[in-house]
């Protein structure tokens, strides 16, 4: 395992295609310094997460390829899916992880940005921990419009990108890139195909509308079930955690007479996060992460 360890995880407009998404990510696996953990599709939302960690340089040199690849491989004038996207790679986020922090992150996605920019003439914005004026630390805030709408959006001043030209490429839009603490990709589905039902409930269990703070909620139809769901992602996962947010949608569920039907974790999550919810459903009394034989073989590793 490399010394220090950088967690990127870029989000691609394209789920259904898997052999495309291996031509995209396939840079990641040339780079000995990069290691691919996991990737993901969906064709409902028509969207991969692709989860890497690697060092710093690895990084720098390798995702502006992906990038570009991904520019070769999708065209957003021709893309249709659940989930709101404004590019080809929709937005690429650094973590820190270990022997780094997140000065470091934020260095690297600036420098990540610039060579996107230059090498491609995608705009970018930096956001979250990397974002230049506090309008743009909520990605829901920049991606609002989408592809369709990004060209009118940008022709104001206050949404210049931070990188690359001041109209977005005609077929890969606009990037989002920045660093930003773990995040959890966790969704609820729900035994209704009424997708007002599951927007309600987004609604009161997202920060902005007075539910969790550190929880970001959306309601996705998924076509393919005849169900919907409300799709979320957790900013903090220590201060707001799955179990408080499944028990809350069951709640608002109970209350339209729509019971959950299942949920899942799109791509990679924190032991904590899945400790977290075992101990909570199991009422374990003292019990830490020392207890579980996986995470002693780790520490011994290291």
């Amino acid at each position: 395992m490399f010394s220090q360890v950088i967690e990127c995880i870029p989000n691609f407009s394209e789920g259904k295609d898997e052999n495309k998404l291996k031509r995209i990510i396939a840079p990641f696996y040339e780079d000995p310094e990069i290691k691919v953990l996991d990737y993901s599709l969906d064709a409902d939302h028509n969207r991969a997460v692709v989860t890497v960690i690697g060092t710093y340089e690895g990084l720098k040199r390798t995702v502006p390829r992906v990038i570009g690849s991904a520019q070769k491989e999708i065209d957003l004038r021709e893309h249709k899916g659940a989930h709101p996207r404004m590019g080809a790679t929709d937005v690429c986020p650094f973590v820190p992880i270990r022997n780094t922090d997140m000065a470091t992150c934020i260095r690297l996605a600036a420098e990540v940005a610039e060579m996107v920019a230059a090498e491609y003439a995608i705009p970018v914005f930096l956001y979250e921990k990397s974002a230049t004026d506090p309008e743009r630390e909520n990605l829901a805030r920049i991606r609002k419009g989408e592809f369709e709408g990004m060209a009118e959006k940008m022709s104001a001043a206050e949404w210049k990108p931070d990188f690359g030209p001041d109209q977005p490429h005609p077929s890969a839009g606009v990037t989002a890139i920045g660093a930003r603490m773990p995040l959890i990709a966790y969704n609820i589905n729900l035994g209704t195909s009424d997708l007002a039902i599951a927007d309600q409930i987004a609604r009161r269990v997202r920060f902005v509308g007075g539910g969790l703070r550190y929880v970001k909620a959306m309601a996705v139809p998924l076509e393919a079930r005849n169900i919907v769901q409300v799709s979320m992602n957790m900013t903090d996962y220590t201060k707001s955690s799955l179990y408080q947010i499944f028990e809350l949608v069951k709640v608002e569920a109970r209350r339209f007479g729509v019971p959950v039907v299942g949920s899942e974790i799109v791509g990679l999550s924190p032991l904590e996060a899945l400790l977290d919810v075992a101990t909570y459903y199991l009422r374990l009394e003292g019990f830490n992460t020392d207890q579980v034989i996986e995470a002693r073989l780790l520490d011994d590793g290291e």
